[in-house]
């Protein structure tokens, strides 16, 4: 069932438990995100998606990747409240992964010039988990995932050993939008294959990160949904 909200001032009609996020595509208002991807389940992670709802005259915050529209809500994404929350956490990942060009072009964005937070040791990984939900939802492997907890957060192969379930395909270094994740032979067992993390920056991106326009995601997917069914097949 189609309900009516309005975001920004815009009027869209969109289906009832969609997420704020569609709505917004549907209404052509742009919210930055880092851990969000259409192919893959909301996470909700980087928070940067965050806006503002009203829903029965009470006021909140809620991220739009996950949240769902309800009829009357009504959204605002660019309130000044917001532009400070967005801009508080382009800066704490400034300081821990002071050389990612995905953030450096955000920041730009959104009028920073540097961090006013203390750089810790250089990373690339911004933890937003696209990596392992990508193996786990679309590969269907879960040779990764997100270890030990705080400030020694990580991704990871199980027990930090080579994965034996890892088809190489390839797909994390892609949709990694830092491009700090290389997938490397085992040297002792060359036909599995270990995650190595390190300084592998991208290139700016020539789409302005805007995977849902770009022609070389749609390309990667069609050859992933091959490999991935021969894999399957065999």
């Amino acid at each position: 069932m189609k309900v009516p909200i309005t975001i920004d001032g815009q009027m869209v009609q969109i289906d009832s438990g969609a997420p704020i996020i569609d709505a917004a595509k549907k209404a052509g208002v742009v919210i930055p995100t880092l851990c969000y991807h259409e192919a893959l389940k909301p996470y909700g992670a980087c928070r940067l998606c965050t806006v503002e709802i009203i829903i029965n005259k009470q006021r909140r915050l809620v991220t739009a990747c996950n949240f769902p529209v309800e009829g009357g809500m009504e959204v605002f994404t660019d309130t000044a409240k917001l532009r400070h929350i967005r801009k508080m956490i382009i800066e704490l990942l400034l300081a821990r992964c002071p050389d990612v060009s995905s953030l450096h072009a955000m920041a730009k964005q959104m009028g920073i010039k540097s961090s006013r937070f203390k750089k810790q040791d250089s990373t690339e990984c911004i933890l937003c988990g696209l990596c392992v939900r990508f193996c786990e939802e679309i590969v269907g492997v879960s040779a990764i995932g997100l270890v030990n907890r705080g400030i020694d957060r990580e991704v990871a192969t199980p027990f930090m050993v080579a994965s034996d379930v890892c088809i190489g395909c390839g797909s994390c270094t892609y949709i990694c939008p830092t491009g700090c994740i290389e997938m490397v032979s085992d040297k002792k067992i060359p036909q599995m294959h270990i995650m190595k993390m390190g300084q592998h920056s991208l290139n700016p991106c020539i789409n302005e990160f805007q995977c849902e326009t770009c022609p070389i995601e749609k390309e990667f997917f069609e050859d992933m949904r091959l490999v991935i069914a021969e894999f399957r097949n065999n």
